[in-house]
């Protein structure tokens, strides 16, 4: 007597569970991409003013000068001292172009990132920001400006630094380099660590890696013709397949974050990375440390020795 009778069959079947929440997981956000044009921008506008100082025909002779008559003062060096179509060594090298003595000896290091947005050429210039479009709008919708930027900068100063260290174990004097190559070598290597890194999550995982390890290999081999730093390219090259490790991460396939699930909703959460993600990261960050360390105590500490003596250093 006063109790409840017992829970039946009948008002379980009138009264049935209430079906589980719904929820949708966003797809992955797409950035907008402004930093790599900002960056197209620059070296463009970097390059008319180059041309705009270096006024071939208040040097030589208009005679001398290439397409004078259409250009004037932004008229090409000639073809002997310059096949690429751009200015003079001494208009670069005012700029900002990466030069041994001036790093060095003036303690210049301002142009371990300055020589980056000079390039020796119009056919230069082309090459480089084709790539440059090619490679980072691509990589700045996946993951945002901020990443990319860093990316693009530590990049290019990874590819400045060997470049600089080739330099000063040359035996010609006065070499400077300029270009973004390293810069944009370090985008190919981050595209290897990101594919390698995020490889559960991709589908055709031996397709998409051949066909970037022959894209990087052909890049690289073109670095071993005559007037090309390939210095720079490799040093670009290590560093942003280090960095790729460490800013390029994407959580694993299956994590969904806590904020997407709604009150009630009972579901097993993976971690956001797995273990071997964390492994390459502490790795990478390591050997990224270690290798500017080593590589700026050889340039203004260590003496001048030819351990890249197989590397020539020119405008890349």
């Amino acid at each position: 007597m006063g109790k409840k009778p017992p829970y039946s069959d009948i008002e379980a079947a009138r009264y049935p569970p209430p079906p589980p929440p719904i929820f949708h997981v966003p797809p992955p956000r797409q950035w907008t991409p402004w930093l790599v044009p900002l960056i197209f921008l620059a070296n463009v506008a970097m390059f008319v003013y180059s041309m705009y100082l270096n006024d071939c025909p208040a040097y030589l002779n208009d005679g001398v000068c290439l397409f004078t008559h259409y250009l004037g003062r932004f008229s090409f060096q000639p073809f002997q001292e310059n096949p690429l179509l751009g200015p003079s060594v001494r208009t670069l090298r005012v700029l900002g172009a990466l030069e041994k003595n001036l790093v060095v000896g003036e303690n210049e290091a301002w142009r371990f990132f300055s020589c980056m947005f000079l390039h020796a050429g119009v056919v230069h210039l082309l090459a480089n920001m084709f790539s440059l479009l090619f490679i980072g709008v691509r990589l700045e919708k996946e993951f945002g400006f901020l990443r990319i930027g860093v990316l693009y900068m530590i990049s290019g100063f990874g590819g400045s630094l060997l470049s600089i260290l080739d330099l000063k174990g040359s035996s010609t004097p006065n070499t400077i380099s300029v270009g973004a190559s390293g810069a944009l070598f370090g985008l190919l290597g981050a595209m290897l660590s990101e594919l390698l890194i995020n490889w559960s999550i991709y589908a055709n995982k031996c397709a998409a890696l051949t066909s970037l390890i022959v894209i990087i290999g052909l890049n690289l081999a073109v670095g071993f013709l005559p007037h090309v730093d390939n210095s720079a390219h490799i040093g670009g090259f290590l560093a942003g397949f280090f960095l790729g490790f460490v800013l390029l991460m994407r959580p694993q396939y299956g994590y969904v974050n806590r904020r997407y699930i709604p009150p009630g909703y009972d579901i097993k959460r993976k971690s956001k990375y797995k273990c071997y993600q964390y492994f390459f990261l502490i790795i990478s960050l390591i050997i990224l440390l270690l290798g500017f360390a080593y590589g700026l105590a050889k340039l203004y500490i260590g003496k001048p020795q030819d351990a890249f003596s197989f590397l020539e250093s020119y405008p890349r």
